[in-house]
């Protein structure tokens, strides 16, 4: 247990420090903010395709929603857990860096607990998620859910399908391809995949609870302890929050579009 908590403690600051020298010898004309930056999407983007892949394949194994096991799902989540750590530091230090190159006369300003508290400000909602996956989600998967539910903690990494795509439209503005084909098709992919994965996926896991059960779909809250239904609902709460602000985002980058190109002089 504790060897699988110590790959994940290597893993993710190893090579988001390797990407970062990477990138900063690539990219000469980039700025530490820029090499920051997109070394965090990368290792987000690693991480999650781990989680995708991992909760596919328990997903797929289990028939049984309650009562079947598979030792990859305790295994990842002690290996993912040191992840959580990391990005918060990351995110910290990609703002810190934001902040020095947006304030060029402050650019000698030292790390500070002035530039904690912004930090923590602006980014609550996100800090708030990893804190509550690190403190509450972990010690409930590995010490007191009873051996049950594999099925449901995979349906949860599934969640993280979307995070490549939104990493790599940031990644596609850092290169300057905001506005190429690229970045639009991946814009689709964003939403598409955050509603499927990240929406849909609690109809779906209720509903597979009653096919089990012999249950219709309405009726499965009721026949779960209120714990359970207040846990998912905290879960997707925030999910929806977020969609609504990408429809937002891909709305106002529609209309500017369409106003940059205004109508066709003859």
């Amino acid at each position: 247990m504790l060897y699988i908590l110590a790959c994940g403690m290597v893993f993710f600051p190893g090579l988001f420090c390797g990407l970062r020298k990477v990138l900063k010898s690539a990219f000469t004309h980039w700025s530490d903010a820029d090499v920051v930056v997109v070394s965090e999407r990368l290792v987000s983007s690693v991480h999650a395709s781990l989680a995708t892949v991992s909760g596919v394949l328990v997903v797929n194994t289990c028939r049984d929603v309650m009562n079947d096991r598979h030792w990859l799902v305790n295994s990842f989540v002690l290996f993912g857990a040191p992840y959580m750590a990391y990005d918060l530091y990351a995110m910290y230090l990609s703002h810190y860096h934001q902040q020095r190159l947006i304030n060029n006369s402050a650019a000698h300003q030292n790390h500070s607990l002035q530039t904690v508290k912004a930090f923590l400000s602006k980014e609550r909602l996100l800090v708030f998620h990893h804190m509550a996956l690190l403190l509450v989600f972990m010690p409930i998967v590995l010490f007191f859910r009873r051996d049950l539910g594999d099925f449901f903690i995979a349906c949860f990494w599934m969640t993280e399908f979307s995070t490549p795509f939104v990493s790599l439209g940031k990644i596609l503005i850092q290169l300057g391809l905001e506005n190429s084909k690229l970045h639009w098709i991946n814009g689709v992919m964003v939403l598409c995949s955050f509603f499927t994965c990240r929406i849909l996926l609690f109809p779906y896991m209720y509903w597979m609870y009653g096919q089990q059960f012999d249950l219709p779909l309405h009726s499965v809250p009721f026949h779960l302890p209120l714990h359970c239904n207040v846990g998912n609902l905290s879960i997707m709460v925030p999910q929806v929050y977020w969609f609504i602000l990408l429809v937002k985002k891909a709305h106002r980058l529609y209309r500017r579009k369409v106003k940059d190109q205004g109508p066709k002089q003859e």
